[in-house]
């Protein structure tokens, strides 16, 4: 199938496919900062021999569960021998927003919020929205927000709201399976046509979990995860 490159991604390539869809290309490429692994970085920091793999391999194992329980997204079939996931196109909000549902107080909602709750505490899968915007520290925006400023209308948001909660719970309840807590999930989400779905991918490093009450970073998850997978 014949496919033009549209552009280089710092952890995906990205192609159009002649039937319309597109192709996306897992890097080894991680964030990071001076050499060590960390999701939150905004710049390329290191390679990882065979992470890519992972990620999609992960990405696939819950797209596919979504499937199952009638969420829609953007995946359509995976490559994993060549790292590759053919998707819907999807067409983001505004200029980029991450979706963050949050079962635990921690991280950035405890920095922002840690005189009124404390560390650790039960969040009733929580739903945050922040502008995908490095230069502003991807700020935080409201429901009332996002209509103003014509990025989603009301009714989308709460119907992403609603997904978000569905699936954070989905991951969640699987994860639970394993032994791991998951205290908090990114998402992001697009529309097909006047259809909303879920779209990038579902990996480790989108994910804060915890076992035992112990942190497990990101590549440490993946090799949890597919020991019993």
């Amino acid at each position: 199938m014949a496919m033009t490159k549209l552009y280089t991604g710092k952890t995906k390539d990205v192609f159009q496919l002649d039937n319309g869809n597109v192709l996306l290309k897992f890097k080894d490429d991680c964030t990071g900062k001076d050499g060590v692994f960390d999701p939150g970085e905004n710049s390329v920091g290191l390679t990882i021999d065979g992470v890519g793999k992972v990620n999609l391999k992960m990405s696939v194992y819950y797209f596919e569960k979504l499937k199952e329980a009638g969420i829609k997204t953007h995946y359509v079939s995976a490559d994993i021998d060549n790292v590759t996931m053919e998707v819907l196109p999807g067409k983001v909000f505004g200029k980029g927003l991450e979706v963050i549902c949050r079962r635990r107080a921690v991280g950035s909602f405890f920095r922002r919020y840690g005189e009124y709750v404390e560390e650790g505490a039960e969040l009733p899968y929580y739903v945050e929205m922040t502008f995908k915007n490095d230069a502003k520290g991807d700020p935080l925006v409201t429901k009332d927000g996002l209509a103003v400023l014509g990025v989603m209308s009301e009714k989308q948001y709460d119907d992403i709201r609603d997904m978000t909660q569905k699936i954070t719970k989905i991951i969640a309840d699987d994860l639970a399976e394993l032994g791991l807590d998951l205290y908090d999930i990114k998402f992001e989400f697009g529309y097909n046509g006047d259809e909303v779905i879920l779209i990038d991918e579902i990996a480790s490093g989108n994910m804060r979990v915890y076992k035992d009450g112990v942190y497990v970073d990101p590549m440490s998850l993946s090799d949890l995860f597919f020991s019993v997978r």
